[in-house]
Parts: structure tokens; C-alpha cells; sequence
């Protein structure tokens, strides 16, 4: 890693930032500058949700110098929204990280991404949605084998945003020429598989850990020690 880059931990728009918060504590631990911005967005504005997310990561960096290069770590939902955060970022990028997360393609809305994925399951899904459901909604049980820790399975549970069809069926622009700096794709588990394949296709480094989707909540040090070791790896 670039001595003076800065990693910027970013969580799915469908939960909170607890997501990344033992893994931020694990790097200032060893002196790794972090940041982990909140993804918000109001009901009433007429600004797309990508666009919203986009700039709540922005506005961040209102006192970071300019000349700071960053180092994007997406997880899940936030995949497809690095190329739009990238761009309203004026720091250059040091290097991309998708922790089973999906990747982004120029215009697709994540229902296109989750049909290129898994196209039987997506339909139920859109149908599900197109009904007036919502997602996610998950439960304490639900989320018990993946997130065994009680209390922060309830930190996660209050934190979840769940979205309507709209969310799910606007359409994600990735600028041209995007990505600008090396990417490298982290497995955690079985729905991403597909994402992992085509990442390794398109000759990104990938790694594999087998886990439950937020295992940086269950074993902070391991998937600290993974992200920062592929990118020192990558990007020396």
C-alpha cells in the first residue's frame, strides 16, 4: 500500500456503517489511516439513491488533501456504486476492493446485475417487489448463523434500510475509462461466486475466504489481514 493512502471502508446502502467498524478499529490499531463514511439518502429528494450515496462519501473529504490517494473497499450493495463514488472523489485512486460485493457495469440497475447473477431467484425477487415488498428483512434468527455475536446481530438488525422496487431497478452509470486503478475481488460467499469468476476473468487478483457475507463482524483480524495484504501484494 501506498505509505500515505488512505483506505475508505464503505457499507452496503441496505445496512449501516457497523459493517466496517472492528475492521476500522483493527487498522488504526496498526496505524492505517481509515475512514468509514454513512451512506444517507432522504425520501423526498429528487437525486437518485447512486447519486445521494455518491455524495455522502464526498463529503467526507471536505478537509482530506486533494493529493491524498484512496484506497475504495466496497462490501455487498456498494459494488456497483464504486465508479460513481470514484467520480465525485477529486483524490486519486490507489486501488479498488470488492469484499462480496457486486461489480458495477455502465447503466445496469441492480435488479440487471442480480438476473446476471441469478436469474431464477431475481425474478421471484422482482415479483416479490413488484407485489409492494421490500428488502431486506432480515430478523435476529435470520442473520443468527452468520452474525453469532447477540449483540452485534441487534446492532445490525436496527441498522437495516429496507428498499422498495425503486432502489432496485434504477440505473447505476460507471464513467469511461473506469477502473482507473487495479481492482481486487474478495469471496466470501456462495451468492457472489458468479461476481468472483468474472473478476477473475477481467485478471483481477481474487481471493477466497469461506465465511458468512459479513464476516468482517465475526473475525475483524482476518479480513483485515486479507485486504491489506492484497493490496500491499497489488500495489506494493
Amino acid at each position: 500500500m501506498n505509505k500515505n493512502s488512505v483506505y475508505i471502508l464503505i457499507h452496503s446502502p441496505l445496512v449501516g456503517s457497523l459493517t466496517w467498524k472492528l475492521v476500522a478499529e483493527e487498522m488504526r490499531q496498526r496505524d492505517i489511516e481509515v475512514i468509514v463514511p454513512t451512506l444517507v439518502d432522504a425520501p423526498d429528494s429528487e437525486e437518485p439513491y447512486w447519486k445521494q450515496h455518491a455524495e455522502s462519501v464526498s463529503q467526507v473529504f471536505a478537509q482530506v488533501p486533494q493529493d491524498t490517494p484512496l484506497t475504495l473497499v466496497a462490501h455487498s450493495g456498494t459494488g456497483p456504486l464504486l465508479p460513481a463514488i470514484r467520480e465525485s472523489l477529486a483524490n486519486p485512486a490507489n486501488a479498488y476492493v470488492f469484499v462480496d460485493a457486486g461489480i458495477p457495469r455502465d447503466g445496469a440497475t441492480r435488479l440487471d446485475l442480480m438476473q446476471s447473477e441469478e436469474s431464477d431467484w431475481a425474478k421471484e425477487f422482482q415479483e416479490y417487489l413488484e407485489g409492494g415488498g421490500y428488502f431486506p428483512n432480515w430478523s435476529m434468527e435470520d442473520l443468527k448463523n452468520i452474525l453469532p455475536d447477540d449483540e452485534l446481530r441487534a446492532q445490525m438488525v436496527a441498522e437495516i434500510r429496507p428498499r422498495a422496487l425503486d432502489f432496485f431497478t434504477e440505473p447505476i452509470p460507471v464513467f469511461k475509462g473506469w477502473p482507473d486503478a487495479p481492482c481486487i475481488y474478495i469471496l466470501f460467499s456462495e451468492p457472489y461466486k458468479r461476481a468472483a469468476i468474472q473478476a477473475r476473468e477481467s485478471g483481477w487478483p481474487t481471493y477466497e475466504l469461506e465465511a458468512g457475507h459479513f464476516h468482517m463482524l465475526v473475525d475483524a483480524k482476518a479480513v483485515t489481514n486479507l485486504i491489506v495484504e492484497a493490496e500491499n501484494k497489488l500495489t506494493g
